[in-house]
């Protein structure tokens, strides 16, 4: 798996969770608790979203097969997903697509723990992360020299996202929503582009290879 190639798995992975767009949201959770609560808020919401992305990299494909879905198919789908997650991310809407409805919001604030809902999914492994992370898979036709590294690229952008979720009092200081916003807002016109591929891809394999 080359370099370029890494760059773009990686550039998708971190666009689609937006480590810095789950700021503001955390920190909105989290208001006025302890730094020991948002400690393992953090650390355990992230375990068990990998624990989720795991278990979907495993079972997404039989899934799929059961349900009779080709993989052109499921990429056209994905992407446009994908390109619906953008839009959200480039008018900074907060949709059930990339974080909480309003109705969640609250639901979540009366909760003692955040960690699975809404923290673990929908905002971290939500819809746009396991479909990114079958779209990735499905192009490793099975070869763990590029499954190993895609998974270890998935939880590079994991740390990622725990070590901004810890240090979020600090970055929302620092740059406050507007500033995470407009970090968003860019990431979304990235993840447009790769939307747009994913449906030509899946396009010219449906038409071409007939699956």
């Amino acid at each position: 798996m080359g370099l370029m190639a890494l760059y773009d798995v990686f550039l998708t992975f971190f666009v689609v969770i937006d480590p810095v767009g789950l700021v503001p949201i955390f920190g909105g959770l989290t208001a006025g608790a302890s730094l020991e609560y948002r400690r393992r808020m953090a650390i355990k919401g992230v375990l068990i979203a990998a624990l989720i992305l795991l278990f979907f990299s495993v079972t997404g494909f039989a899934l799929l097969k059961v349900l009779g879905i080709g993989l052109a198919a499921f990429r056209i789908a994905g992407g446009l997903l994908l390109f619906l997650l953008a839009i959200d991310m480039v008018f900074a809407r907060h949709s059930g697509l990339r974080s909480t409805t309003k109705r969640e919001t609250e639901e979540a604030r009366g909760r003692d723990d955040i960690s699975v809902f809404p923290l673990a999914i929908p905002l971290i492994a939500g819809p746009g992360a396991l479909t990114s992370l079958l779209l990735m898979l499905s192009e490793a036709h099975g070869r763990p020299a590029v499954i190993l590294p895609v998974l270890g690229i998935l939880a590079l952008v994991l740390a990622i996202t725990l070590f901004v979720l810890l240090a979020s009092v600090r970055i929302l200081a620092l740059m406050g929503e507007t500033g995470a916003n407009v970090v968003t807002r860019l990431l979304g016109v990235l993840l447009t582009a790769l939307a747009v591929q994913y449906v030509l891809t899946g396009l010219r394999i449906g038409l071409f290879h007939g699956s």
